[in-house]
């Protein structure tokens, strides 16, 4: 998958990615509601080469792409199917010098729109710590209606948190 917006180029990662990716995932705080602890220079390689292998969204497989502003990756857009019947699951990394821009909300809102339009979905949802506000705000922003907030949910980083699920279906894009 890969597509444009009015600012934003979004495409599979490529192998000079991996510094702009390592500027956004070596940051604790940009990691501190992600599943994972900030990658560090050794395992930095690790990390990317998955991203790398995720160009193409199957049943079994993610589908990772790169935001692209001018000639630097500022964003991660993940894709995945839940199991259920046409229903997938997005996430989303940005660096933070791309905050406060509206490029985050630029290249979700095409994602969404390329997930209904050629893969068929019927549904995609996003599922976050509720202590995430940017990421809740990003949801409303783009249209996805808050569905549920499980309390003390998931064990993540050595303690209990709040998950929010928002979703959106077809139907509800802004004819």
């Amino acid at each position: 998958m890969e597509f444009t917006t009015e600012r934003l180029h979004i495409r599979p990662f490529k192998e000079e990615d991996l510094e702009d990716v390592f500027q956004i995932y070596s940051n604790e705080a940009s990691c501190q509601y992600l599943l994972h602890s900030a990658w560090t220079v050794e395992d930095k390689q690790v990390h990317f080469k998955k991203k790398l292998n995720n160009h193409l969204l199957t049943n079994e497989k993610p589908l990772s792409l790169a935001v692209v502003r001018e000639s630097e990756v500022i964003g991660d857009l993940s894709v995945w199917y839940t199991g259920m019947k046409d229903t997938v699951e997005i996430g989303y990394s940005f660096a933070r010098s791309a905050s406060g821009k509206g490029y985050a909300s630029e290249a979700v809102e095409g994602l969404i729109q390329k997930l209904f339009a050629e893969k068929g979905v019927h549904r995609i949802q996003a599922n976050l710590d509720a202590r995430n506000e940017a990421s809740l705000r990003l949801c409303e922003r783009v249209g996805m209606r808050k569905e549920a907030h499980f309390i003390q949910d998931f064990w993540n980083k050595g303690e209990w948190t709040d998950s929010i699920v928002f979703g959106i279906l077809k139907s509800d894009l802004k004819k």
